[in-house]
């Protein structure tokens, strides 16, 4: 059975000018009528390696309509009256929803002043857009899903881990919308790892996740934990066709071992014990140096305490966006990031040791060399020129692919790079750089091995022939790229952004 918190986020009444009597104790703060509670999931609606077990929470209705960051439920196209329903109802699913996506916006639209959806200035949410056990995000909205499994159907958007990802990347396309497009390995990780790292702080906004957290863990952020385990639901659906394609209990966890490696060196997909170019596979690499480094920047509070944590995880998300928005788009996207968020840590929060817990989380994972993060110390942000609004556009010899033209136009990640900084070597050193159109042919080819190219159609509605994927499911498009004719040229473009588990796996 689910458990149950309380967590309404009920407003103070303000003080009165009055003082009461001495003898006569102040009022208490009635609770919120019954018509303005809803239950809502606090993280997801699993528990570990169990597909239920979640923590049921009562909230005070919100408005999607609201600033900032609006959304709109479409579908349904019609809101259900607010009231505390139970799950496994239509009525609980919606509600569960848009406090998730509300939370989100709270969250993200306080840090970042100005910022508007790429699709507008209110972005559209379909809570059930078909039968798959998936969610994506295309430029259009967000669009979630349901799927059977065992006698048991399972909505992707009732699960607050799922819909803070998928804002995420709603997210980070306004944030940056020119890595929408590139032809880059790193890029589309460093997409999955926001989308991450949007749920986990989004999380920690929560009174009872601080508490239960830091119990859990008792007082060690860094490790395993129902925090760090992200979508234990859907991990569990996916489970049950392909056992070794998610973690044991969960999707994916932010505590984990892996270490830096040139995702072109790489296989194209594994098991979730082995890191892989896939995006979700490798975005666990940047996930755990942010999480570990966040765990670092708890440990330089005042008080390590809930309300420390909770200065953490507002400083850590203000460093994280500043790092975006000063990193050069080039092939080693991570090390960019990372050495701008190291930067902006030394110029924003001086008088506590964030530089250093960073500087330690990304070393051990590998996303800087030692030699990369010494380069740090000396380095100032001031004076960076603002990344170009779009990426550099080059063209690939494709013909040994049997396409239709003998050559492809990409988005190379070609920026000029800010800092002289590298990801960790296998053995020692500084991992050698890579040529932006050699990256861009290595994001190519992924595509092409993985089936996620969608195929041309030529006349009499024959197909060339690009690799197809069988497990796919047939009710809606899961390729996440398209050749695109544009006057003479033929050009890669990204139709959406995929999270189902055939992008995890097959």
């Amino acid at each position: 059975m689910a458990k149950t918190s309380s967590d309404t986020g009920s407003k103070k009444p303000s003080k009165s000018s009055t003082k009461p009597p001495k003898t006569t104790k102040p009022p208490k703060t009635p609770p919120p009528p019954a018509s303005l509670l809803i239950n809502a999931w606090e993280q997801d609606p699993g528990a570990s390696a169990a597909a239920d077990g979640g923590t049921l929470i009562q909230r005070s209705v919100t408005q999607l309509s609201a600033t900032p960051l609006p959304t709109k439920i479409t579908h349904p196209s019609a809101a259900p009256a607010a009231g505390v329903y139970m799950p496994a109802t239509a009525e609980f699913r919606y509600w569960a929803c848009a406090d998730a996506l509300r939370r989100g916006s709270d969250f993200w639209g306080g840090l970042i002043a100005g910022v508007q959806w790429q699709v507008g200035a209110t972005l559209p949410v379909d809570l059930d857009h078909g039968q798959d056990l998936n969610a994506y995000y295309d430029r259009v909205g967000l669009r979630f899903f349901h799927g059977s499994v065992r006698g048991r159907t399972f909505y992707s958007g009732e699960s607050p881990d799922v819909v803070c990802h998928e804002l995420g990347h709603a997210l980070l396309d306004a944030i940056k919308p020119q890595l929408w497009d590139a032809a880059s390995l790193e890029v589309a990780a460093f997409h999955e790892s926001f989308g991450d790292m949007s749920a986990l702080l989004t999380a920690l906004q929560l009174p009872s996740v601080r508490h239960s957290a830091l119990a859990e863990t008792q007082g060690v952020l860094y490790r395993s934990s129902a925090l760090s385990r992200l979508a234990e639901q859907l991990g569990w659906a996916i489970r049950q066709s392909y056992p070794d394609a998610v973690e044991s209990d969960c999707l994916r966890n932010a505590v984990n071992s892996f270490s830096y490696t040139a995702p072109q060196h790489l296989p194209s997909s594994g098991p979730a014990s082995v890191l892989s170019a896939e995006a979700h596979s490798f975005s666990r690499v940047f996930t755990a140096a942010f999480f570990e480094g966040l765990a670092g920047m708890f440990k330089a509070q005042p008080s390590q305490d809930e309300n420390g944590l909770l200065r953490a995880s507002h400083d850590a998300a203000t460093l994280l966006v500043a790092g975006i928005g000063s990193a050069a788009v080039v092939p080693a996207f991570y090390s960019q990031v990372a050495a701008q968020m190291i930067l902006a840590a030394k110029q924003q929060f001086a008088a506590l040791s964030y530089a250093q817990a960073l500087k330690s989380a990304f070393v051990r994972h590998g996303i800087l060399s030692p030699a990369a993060a010494a380069t740090t110390e000396t380095a100032s942000p001031r004076g960076m020129a603002e990344p170009a609004a779009e990426l550099a556009r080059v063209s690939l010899s494709v013909a040994e692919y049997g396409l239709s033209d003998e050559e492809v136009h990409v988005y190379a990640p070609s920026q000029a790079a800010q800092l002289a900084v590298a990801g960790g070597a296998r053995g020692m050193g500084s991992s050698p750089d890579t040529a932006p159109t050699d990256a861009a042919r290595a994001f190519l080819e992924h595509l092409l091995r993985r089936g996620r190219l969608k195929p041309q159609e030529e006349k009499g509605g024959q197909t060339r022939g690009l690799v197809a994927r069988s497990t796919a499911p047939d009710t809606h498009e899961t390729h996440t790229h398209e050749l695109r004719r544009e006057g003479k040229d033929l050009v890669l473009r990204r139709l959406r952004i995929d999270c189902g588990p055939y992008c995890t796996h097959h």
